[in-house]
């Protein structure tokens, strides 16, 4: 019994396999993941090794010599199934995105042989899919990325916001892209294998993307089974059960336990992260699923920056006697994690110190203010979004990664709102008329202006050295 790996190595390598065959080494790759060779190459495979059809294990052929070829995932693998169609998987499908609806989108599995539910949502961005995967505001999401070349700058130890991926699988078109950057310290499959994280590829992304866009984020399973076999009835009960990101409190999964001081500050290029320059002011950040580089914006516009769990009481942060306090960006519904944090950010606010938030912070914050948050039908996900600062005209090319959103109408007469999405309207913005508090929707330090929004770190200083001087 010979495994693919095996047969290759008997051919000479991959190379010597695709001039055998008469394919490019992407398909022997994909071979080698999928762990089957289509049945139109067996005639060249057993004339090079001299192997016989008995001979050839059952994850180098399929388990009936009868079946027809394997398609290429990118090519054939359908958008979705019926639901009520027949359950057998695709010839060459080794892993399936199961949706509530009982929809499934068949292709090939990666990373982790592993099954995880979650909100499948999409991101548009067309860079950093590791920034993306660490980034803890996905907890509870399989993410579809709609950039087709997943995989391009492989992984490595330095672009990452944290050091467990929240992420709970992707989805990509193409199978997964060689590393081919100086940067590259592993494949991205790899990566995915040591963080337990599971990976589709071979699924019509454009279709699964406009599903999402027209009906929200549905949840999902997405399978990889390691034996291959597939319990529908069981997926898509799964799927169909599990409650989805409303009411759920996430922040508590990925904060950090215990308080600790940030030391890091921003890249350079040939140098890595430098040593955080002198700090003037001390700055408590809360973390609710705090992004690397927002600490690392922090400290460089000058402050030391203390980290404290999700769960810090007002008793807590002002106990550290901050100049400032910052909330952080995170997962979930901020109704449900504000029924321990807008305690905590009032007793912050009614002591006067200043306030910055991002992302879920924003929204907490406009909900210690009197405000209130809602689920948005689809979320902002992507880079590039623009956003218009109401006081000066200007729009801001922005990141953002958001389900959920901050309800104008619902603000106090204290709260203004300072900026708004150029894609549907929506709150990207607010600032507190009657106290030194102000926050954002989107994701100042992600760069994708590049350097748009990074104005806002010093805004918070000013606010700072304002207050000081008072």
């Amino acid at each position: 019994m010979r495994s693919v790996e095996d047969i290759i190595a008997l051919m000479g390598g991959p190379d010597a396999v695709a001039a055998r065959c008469g394919v490019g080494t992407e398909a022997v790759r994909k071979w080698r993941q999928a762990r089957a060779i289509p049945a139109k190459h067996w005639p060249a495979v057993i004339a090079a090794t001299g192997l016989s059809l008995a001979e050839l294990a059952p994850g180098a052929v399929p388990a009936a010599s009868t079946l027809p070829p394997a398609p290429s995932p990118e090519t054939s693998m359908p958008a979705a199934t019926n639901p009520h169609a027949a359950e057998l998987a695709p010839a060459g499908a080794t892993a399936a995105l199961v949706l509530a609806d009982g929809s499934v989108f068949w292709g090939i599995g990666f990373g982790a042989n592993t099954t995880t539910v979650g909100e499948v949502c999409f991101n548009t961005g067309m860079t950093g899919y590791q920034e993306t995967l660490t980034d803890p505001s996905y907890a509870g999401q399989i993410i579809t990325f709609t950039f087709p070349h997943i995989g391009n700058v492989g992984a490595n130890a330095e672009d990452v916001e944290s050091i467990t991926p929240a992420a709970r699988g992707l989805v990509v078109k193409q199978d997964l892209t060689d590393p081919a950057n100086y940067r590259a310290t592993r494949h991205l499959d790899d990566w995915l294998k040591s963080h337990g994280i599971p990976g589709i590829a071979g699924v019509d992304t454009r279709a699964l993307t406009a599903r999402i866009r027209d009906g929200g984020a549905p949840t999902g399973v997405l399978a990889f089974p390691v034996e291959g076999r597939f319990d529908m009835a069981t997926l898509k009960a799964q799927a169909a059960g599990w409650p989805g990101l409303e009411g759920m409190d996430l922040a508590r999964e990925v904060s950090c336990r215990q308080a600790y001081q940030w030391e890091e500050g921003l890249w350079h290029w040939g140098q890595g992260y430098e040593k955080a320059p002198a700090r003037k002011h001390k700055v408590v950040a809360i973390d609710y699923g705090a992004k690397r580089n927002i600490l690392r914006c922090l400290a460089d516009a000058g402050c030391a920056v203390t980290v404290l769990p999700a769960t810090a009481t007002a008793e807590d942060i002002l106990g550290h006697d901050p100049d400032g306090v910052f909330l952080s960006n995170g997962p979930g519904d901020p109704a449900a994690t504000g029924a321990y944090a807008v305690p905590a950010i009032q007793g912050v606010l009614q002591s006067g110190k200043p306030v910055f938030g991002i992302c879920l912070g924003h929204q907490l914050l406009a909900l210690a203010l009197g405000g209130k948050t809602f689920k948005l039908d689809r979320g902002h996900r992507g880079a590039n979004q623009p956003v218009k600062d109401l006081a000066t005209g200007r729009v801001e090319i922005t990141s953002q990664n958001h389900g959920f959103a901050v309800d104008e109408t619902s603000l106090p007469e204290t709260v203004k709102v300072t900026h708004i999405s150029l894609f549907d309207g929506s709150n990207e913005g607010i600032a507190a008329t009657d106290r030194p508090a102000f926050s954002v929707q989107y994701h100042p330090e992600a760069s994708p202006g590049p350097s748009d929004s990074h104005y806002l770190f010093h805004r918070f200083v000013e606010m700072i050295e304002k207050h000081k001087g008072a």
